[in-house]
């Protein structure tokens, strides 16, 4: 990660952006979002910061507010309308599938809350150099998404720039205000506030919408189906083969409900990935710089962070461990091994875990914890332990 921080200062010192799409050191093609900043920022968070710190910083505040002259290699071309409205305006019109200018965007939706994360990202950042001014307007652009979640339906819904919610509106529909996805998929895309979120749509609602999705897309594979199309599951409800919806299983751990994580995690890991040639990663899927690839390998160690490492402190979440011992070599040299007992495809559930000999109350560990390695031991069951991991729920905190 160090590499690769270094690697895009460098280009932002000789072009002045970052870049949304990188091939030999030029702008290419990229999806028009750029989370460059915000991967420095996690970085940083993470402890990796062998590189101009200062500059590194410069870099992240320029890519979430800076708009004049932006080249198109550098993405976020409706930037000026984010900072300006706290939300990108949709546009929509005749003949042009794919509007983005400083005015709003086609993907209104979409930007919206990957602007909002990637502002929360940069916020924190502020907040640990101490640059309280940038701290404020970065975290007032982070709770972007509230202002197009619809209060009547609980759905992400773009927006015009008059600040009503657009007609015609189909939440199943890709491409019309979201970005290979459609509203009900993006709809729980608040992964620097996932507590806000529940508290929004109502910790009741969130927990039975959010299962009811699970349980009905578990029967086209989590995602769509077997379609082989890079974008087959972009009007399901859920579509593990795409970046969008990669965190959504690992929410029931701010919602109260810890063994729900657990189960469709799992579940997940199970059905949506295989062996054979023609389904190795779903079938249609989006593999995109080895994500879908990645997120299986941290949920078969039932660790994961929706929000990746951005939290001023970062944390860890607990899931349901594929194997019965790991042993992780830690960046810093150390060792941290994984075990679990009476673990089975039918035992997914957490009974009990404890760290170093010390019992885990919560389905949550903070990362620095976590890096001093060691010992981490989970009891798995058959049936959920409603109890356990639910004392604290995870740093959801602005």
């Amino acid at each position: 990660m160090a590499a690769l921080s270094n690697t895009h200062l460098q280009i932002f010192k000789d072009k002045g952006w970052f870049g949304d799409g990188i091939a030999n050191s030029e702008f290419v093609s990229g999806v028009g979002t750029n989370f460059v900043g915000l991967a420095i920022a996690g970085a940083y968070h993470a402890g990796i910061r062998n590189y101009d710190v200062e500059l590194a910083y410069q870099a992240v505040k320029a890519n979430e507010l800076s708009y004049k002259n932006r080249p198109i290699g550098s993405g976020k071309l409706d930037t000026k309308a984010f900072v300006e409205n706290g939300f990108v305006p949709f546009l929509e019109r005749q003949g042009d599938d794919f509007v983005t200018d400083s005015t709003g965007s086609n993907f209104s939706g979409s930007h919206t809350l990957e602007y909002s994360f990637s502002a929360f990202a940069a916020a924190q950042m502020a907040k640990a150099m101490g640059k309280t001014g940038d701290y404020d307007k970065f975290i007032k652009l982070s709770n972007g998404w509230r202002q197009i979640l619809n209060p009547q339906n609980k759905l992400m819904q773009p927006k015009k720039a008059n600040g009503s919610f657009i007609e015609k509106f189909d939440p199943y529909q890709p491409w019309r205000g979201f970005q290979e996805g459609n509203s009900v998929q993006y709809s729980f895309y608040v992964p620097q506030n996932p507590a806000g979120l529940v508290d929004a749509i109502g910790k009741d609602n969130f927990n039975n919408r959010l299962d009811s999705i699970f349980t009905v897309s578990e029967k086209l594979g989590f995602g769509g189906g077997k379609t082989i199309d890079a974008f087959a599951g972009v009007n399901s409800i859920y579509n593990h083969g795409n970046q969008p919806n990669l965190h959504t299983s690992w929410l029931f751990n701010f919602s109260g409900k810890p063994w729900l994580t657990q189960k469709w995690t799992r579940a997940i890991g199970r059905d949506f990935y295989g062996t054979e040639p023609i389904h190795g990663y779903g079938y249609g899927q989006d593999e995109d710089q080895g994500q879908l690839g990645s997120w299986y390998v941290m949920n078969a160690l039932g660790l994961f962070d929706v929000k990746g490492f951005t939290d001023l402190r970062p944390i860890i979440e607990l899931g349901s461990p594929l194997f019965e011992k790991v042993t992780i070599t830690l960046g810093n040299g150390k060792t941290l091994t994984i075990e679990t007992k009476n673990n089975s495809k039918n035992n997914v559930y957490i009974q009990s875990a404890t760290f170093n000999g010390t019992s885990l109350d919560n389905c949550w560990l903070y990362r620095d914890d976590l890096m001093k390695g060691g010992r981490l031991t989970f009891v798995m069951g058959s049936q959920p332990n409603i109890s356990w991991g639910t004392k604290i729920p995870p740093p959801s905190a602005q």
